[in-house]
């Protein structure tokens, strides 16, 4: 019997380490830019229900650079969870997650501090969506980040 609840206890814990997606923790070795991250087992986790502005070889987009900046001072070489959604990957492979830091929601950090404007692409997202979209809201009646340094937001369509 105590073999049997050892068994259980191991499967158990194998269950937790991943989900059907993916890992649903790791170490984040490099930030790509503000929404992508890689874990320290290779894995590219886009975040889930943001989007941020560019940074590409000879051109960053307005706040591009600084979202980065802030992603990284949030999650860089950190312990961090992810939780998935109904989809898993996007069209370019990356693992498709919220991600949390010490307790705290980078997604919607993000968005509340105008790093981020709201990305929703259904399925995914729907029941944070309202959430998100009110500290987008929120951000932008404030000016804060992008919202009072870029003339042109290509989200605030």
């Amino acid at each position: 019997m105590k073999l049997l609840l050892l068994v259980l206890v191991a499967g158990c814990a194998a269950v937790d380490a991943a989900s059907a997606c993916g890992p649903t923790h790791g170490t984040v070795v490099r930030v790509i830019d503000g929404d992508t991250i890689v874990l320290a087992s290779g894995e590219k986790i886009r975040y889930l229900l943001v989007d941020t502005n560019e940074i590409t070889s000879g051109r960053d987009d307005c706040y591009g650079p600084e979202a980065k900046a802030v992603n990284q001072s949030l999650v860089e070489k950190k312990e961090v969870e992810i939780e998935y959604d109904s989809v898993c990957t996007d069209i370019y492979g990356r693992l498709l997650g919220y991600v949390t830091v010490d307790g705290r929601d980078v997604n919607a950090l993000l968005v509340e501090r105008g790093y981020a404007c709201v990305l929703y692409i259904p399925p995914d997202g729907a029941s944070r969506r309202g959430d998100y979209e009110a500290l987008q809201a929120q951000a932008m009646a404030a000016g804060a980040g992008m919202w009072g340094a870029c003339p042109v937001v290509a989200c605030a369509e």
